[in-house]
């Protein structure tokens, strides 16, 4: 039997998520649900749950319980960002700035849930009572929500995530990061320049930092003609958080989508 002082004398063993189950010690697996997901081997036959049909319930349970936590949002801004900035750096600070202006402007926040830049923006949301999500994902290793989320969703497919960011987001604001804020970057600037969303900022903060990707972008994506030069108009790139957020507003104003009264809380 474990008392208190007992599991104090040790740390908490490593855990994952799968959705709402928590597996620890021997229950441990390497693989994701993606990973096995996107595995070409086939499943022994006795093995059902791991079949493509069984999966399909799973997938469609996410997206129930994504829409149903979320359906009540209200107009929100999707923040993204490293994971390894230190709280000490700042870009951390930039982001926690950024999350309270946002909060302040009637937007509710939503990250990735995990540290770093996705944990400043939370905190940020929660410094003016905004409302404050983390949208997390089962990883290779286990990453928590972190404690400024008063709403986390968990998912087991990053496609069925990616949704929840779009649908419930009106813009982007990426401060820097790496593959996966590249790749969210990315999703979002093909969506709007093939119409799949409209309405919807894209705004880099930090120039230094995403000034040579959109050179790199003008001299050769552009100077090939692989993107057209009006494709450059879907970013918006500053060191300003009031600027991004004036950029939202603007954009936003005269919608429905960014009432006057907007308010803190989830709603029913």
């Amino acid at each position: 039997m474990h008392t208190a002082e007992s599991l104090n004398e040790h740390t908490m063993p490593p855990e994952r998520h799968k959705g709402p189950v928590v597996l620890r010690r021997e229950q441990l697996r390497r693989s994701t649900s993606d990973e096995r997901l996107l595995d070409q081997r086939p499943a022994p036959p006795e093995d059902f749950t791991r079949t493509d049909p069984w999966r399909v319930l799973r997938i469609q349970a996410e997206f129930v319980e994504g829409f149903d936590a979320l359906a009540h949002l209200g107009p929100a801004v999707a923040v993204f960002g490293s994971a390894r900035t230190a709280p000490e750096h700042p870009e951390y600070e930039q982001a926690r700035e950024l999350g309270r202006a946002l909060g302040e402007a009637g937007y509710a926040v939503v990250t990735g849930g995990g540290p770093g830049v996705m944990e400043a923006a939370n905190r940020g949301a929660v410094d003016a009572g905004a409302k404050s999500v983390g949208i997390g994902i089962e990883l290779p290793h286990e990453q928590h929500l972190n404690e400024w989320v008063d709403l986390g969703i968990n998912f087991r497919y990053f496609f069925a995530r990616k949704t929840m960011f779009v649908k419930y987001s009106q813009g982007f604001v990426v401060l820097p990061g790496g593959f996966g804020t590249l790749d969210e970057l990315f999703e979002a600037l093909t969506l709007v320049q093939t119409g799949k969303i409209t309405r919807f900022p894209v705004i880099l903060l930090g120039t230094e930092y995403w000034g040579p990707l959109v050179d790199w972008i003008t001299s050769t994506l552009v100077a090939s003609g692989k993107v057209a030069e009006g494709d450059l108009d879907l970013l918006r790139v500053t060191d300003s958080v009031s600027e991004a957020v004036a950029v939202l507003t603007e954009v936003h104003a005269g919608s429905e989508s960014l009432p006057d009264d907007a308010a803190p809380g989830f709603g029913a």
